[in-house]
């Protein structure tokens, strides 16, 4: 099957003029794409595609990689519990900022995170303006082209709101792509009726199955329309939108009920690139990458591997102890909910504690196979005494697949921005705050199971004598004391359901890029981001004096650069969040 890979070949094309008249001053350009020629079946196709190229966030010139990245590991996962910037005090001040809530209207990072998601925006719009206006188009195919576009509308607009409180909305009926004043649009509040319409109209009109992989089917669309509905299941105080949390369970419980989806048999399925697309997959962003492009690669976290060979760079986005600690488990093999955090795991010897086993396919640590490449040892950190032991893994190929173009940090392993895991713990949640507490430990207690398959323990590594890149396995040795048990007594606190699914959350979907946005959505950033920065400033000492203050932070602020560029009849039609 084809893939809709996330970029554009550039087309170099000489200009050669073969008449010594002036008519080539009237040519039409050469090496871009006319107006004229978008206006037919093929030039819709070829609008479509470089719209899906703007999904991975690297097709903004100018930008580098990371700033938009769909993995969102800068803006929800250095700035949350689960991550630090890593590397050293030096390297990416802008991220060092993000870190310590210090946000700002002028970080490159947060315009150019505006820039990626409203060029994308601008690009859906084109395609279903055009694919509107050319008539030799086949009505079915037509159709889906929509709704391609309203479904990559919805999720490039869903990103805005998860960044700013209030972004704006530029649909088709204001955009006109030869009036530059036709989106300059008051950002008058939340924009979530519009991003759940997008979902909405895409899923009316999108199939059941695609024959290209990437594409996104009728109940990917539902899955993210749920999605935005959680996404709005609690207000500001945390309290619970019950209303919105039943629409979003309806939704969730039909993407259950079809039986398309399942969990995989192992938890590390879910980032391999040997296991792409599989049954558990409900919308994946593609990559690609051959020894003659990485154009289509995983360039946006190309930063966040690991210090040593094979990567050799650049060795950010590093764990925080505070995410190593919530692994721990108690000798029943159940979640520390509370106490978690009043113990270290430790690297200066082995530990031999209990741990729940996802922790060694999330975090790299000192004395364990890191992906089956080597033994992580503290050569895998740039600055230990900076950002501490530990790496992030989830994204980083296995050896077999790793890039071999150019940067050996790029890869085709995809994300998966939207799986089934992810669809059952957003239903557990919905299920606690509708009252229906065991059904929630029915669904949680399903990725516990997962994440107990013995097949999937990190077996027990030895390293060599005559390389760093040797190692052996000691045969029937896991590397840890991996142990995980199901919830098995009947949840009768609603208050420690809560926190139990939540939890599994955090455990589930570490280092992916939704931890931030998770706390957003709940309502609690501020006494869970500020309990982090008193403990993990012990370890980090530039976190030291450090605060996430209430409501300003839970955003971020809308960048000077588009307020200015907002200006029509001389008023700026964008304002600031008024936190800022």
């Amino acid at each position: 099957m084809k893939k809709i890979y996330l970029f554009l070949p550039l087309v170099a094309i000489g200009l050669i003029f073969t008449s010594c008249g002036d008519e080539f001053l009237t040519k039409a350009p050469q090496g871009q794409i006319s107006s004229a020629s978008t206006q037919t079946p093929d030039g819709v196709e070829s609008l479509l595609i470089g719209a899906y190229a703007m999904v991975d966030g690297q097709g903004l010139d100018g930008q580098a990689a990371w700033n938009n990245d769909i993995t969102n590991w800068v803006f929800g996962g250095i700035t949350s519990d689960n991550g630090l910037k890593g590397t050293d005090a030096g390297d990416q001040p802008e991220q060092s900022f993000l870190e310590r809530y210090d946000f700002n209207s002028f970080n490159g990072h947060i315009r150019n995170k505006w820039r990626g998601l409203y060029k994308g925006v601008a690009r859906t719009n084109d395609v279903i303006t055009t694919a509107r206006a050319v008539e030799a188009l086949n009505e079915s195919r037509r159709a889906q082209i929509i709704a391609e576009a309203q479904f990559l509308r919805g999720l490039f607009h869903f990103e805005a709101q998860k960044m700013w409180r209030s972004p704006i909305y530029v649909g088709d009926d204001v955009y006109d792509l030869n009036d530059v004043e036709s989106t300059k649009v008051p950002n008058d509040g939340p924009i979530w009726d519009q991003i759940e319409n997008d979902f909405l109209q895409a899923a009316a009109s999108l199939p059941d199955n695609q024959a290209e992989v990437g594409r996104p089917t009728k109940m990917a669309a539902k899955a993210f329309l749920a999605k935005a509905k959680m996404y709005q299941g609690w207000n500001a105080d945390g309290s619970a939108n019950t209303a919105k949390l039943q629409e979003a369970k309806t939704l969730l419980d039909e993407i259950v009920n079809s039986n398309l989806y399942t969990l995989v048999p192992r938890f590390s399925e879910n980032f391999l690139v040997s296991t792409r697309n599989n049954a558990e997959s409900i919308w994946e962003v593609q990559y690609a990458v051959s020894s003659a492009t990485g154009d289509a690669a995983t360039a946006g976290v190309g930063l966040a591997h690991p210090y040593i060979a094979p990567w050799g760079c650049c060795g950010f986005y590093q764990a925080s102890q505070n995410l190593v600690n919530s692994f721990r488990v108690d000798a029943n093999g159940l979640p520390l909910l509370d106490g978690f955090n009043d113990e270290d795991v430790t690297t200066e010897t082995e530990y031999t504690a209990p741990l729940d086993p996802r922790l060694d396919h999330t975090v790299g640590r000192p004395g364990i196979l890191y992906k089956n490449f080597q033994i992580h040892q503290t050569d895998f950190i740039r600055d230990v005494s900076y950002a501490g032991p530990f790496s992030s893994m989830k994204h980083v190929a296995e050896p077999e697949a790793q890039g071999i173009n150019g940067w050996g940090n790029l890869s085709a392993n995809n994300y998966r921005i939207m799986r089934y895991g992810m669809v059952v713990l957003w239903l557990a949640e919905a299920e606690v705050e509708l009252g229906n507490l065991e059904r929630a430990r029915e669904l949680v207690n399903m990725i516990r199971m997962r994440a107990g398959n013995e097949a999937d323990f990190i077996p027990m590594a030895i390293q060599g004598s005559t390389s760093r890149q040797e190692f052996s396995l000691v045969e029937g040795e896991v590397a840890a004391n991996y142990m995980v048990a199901t919830y098995t007594d009947a949840w009768s606190d609603q208050s420690v359901a809560r926190q139990a699914v939540r939890f599994e959350g955090r455990l589930e979907t570490a280092l992916e890029g939704h931890r931030f946005f998770d706390l957003q959505r709940w309502g609690v950033q501020n006494e869970v981001l500020n309990a982090y920065l008193s403990s993990e400033s012990e370890h980090r000492v530039y976190l030291q004096g450090e605060n996430f203050t209430a409501n300003k932070n839970v955003f971020f602020p809308i960048p000077t650069e588009a307020i200015d560029r907002s200006f029509k009849d001389g008023a700026a039609t964008i304002t600031q969040d008024p936190n800022y």
